[in-house]
């Protein structure tokens, strides 16, 4: 039976862990920007970082809409890393598992470019997607905003109903699925005993996908 589907994958916490070493750097070096550009001290900084987020859904969002921030020098400044490749946390089997899958595969970040591209390299599966949508590519309107959704589907020629999302955040499956695109939470140790409507299947890690592929054809 021939699989028509299109994979769309969130990067971080979804293709590599990047809780233990790149989400800490990458929060520093947030703080650090908005220190240095806003001249705020560090409480400060971190105040105004979590009211962004609470506000807005993303630090960077705020900076643009209050202090003109460029975007491109922010997420520059704040995805710089010397020594990526000691960093990144990945699944043992990732490239196998990927191979295994029928179809198109994405990459759908919140990401800047550059970023998604070191980490891919490094991952060593850069190769298996077709693109990478970053989050210039949304016009700096982040997930779960549906415009970088839509975007994506307008770019790559697809119906919604045609892509399966698989992501670690629930807040884009939902959008994901309220889109009419399939859903599977990359959910770790977090599992729900009872999934949310808006998720079709639940993984622990990406090993289990090549199962559920049959049911998603």
């Amino acid at each position: 039976m021939k699989f028509n589907r299109i994979w769309v994958f969130d990067l971080d916490n979804t293709l590599h862990n990047a809780s233990p070493h790149i989400f800490p750097h990458i929060n520093r070096a947030m703080t650090t920007y908005m220190q240095t550009h806003l001249g705020l001290d560090e409480a400060g900084a971190g105040e105004l970082r979590q009211h962004y987020w609470r506000r807005y859904g993303a630090t960077l969002i705020g900076l643009m809409r209050n202090h003109a921030t460029d975007p491109a020098h922010f997420l520059r400044a704040t995805h710089d890393f010397s020594a990526l490749d000691r960093m990144v946390v990945r699944e043992p089997g990732l490239r196998a598992t990927l191979t295994r899958l029928p179809g198109r595969k994405l990459v759908f970040s919140n990401a800047p470019v550059h970023y998604a591209q070191a980490v891919l390299d490094v991952l060593g599966i850069a190769d298996l997607f077709d693109d990478v949508f970053s989050i210039e590519r949304t016009g700096y309107r982040p997930k779960p905003d549906c415009y970088g959704f839509l975007k994506l589907f307008r770019r790559h020629r697809v119906r919604a109903g045609a892509c399966i999302m698989v992501e670690d955040t629930l807040a884009n499956l939902k959008t994901a699925k309220k889109l009419g695109m399939s859903t599977i939470w990359v959910a770790g140790v977090a599992r729900a005993a009872r999934l949310p409507a808006y998720v079709d299947f639940s993984v622990r890690n990406l090993l289990q996908l090549p199962r559920l592929a049959w049911q998603l054809n």
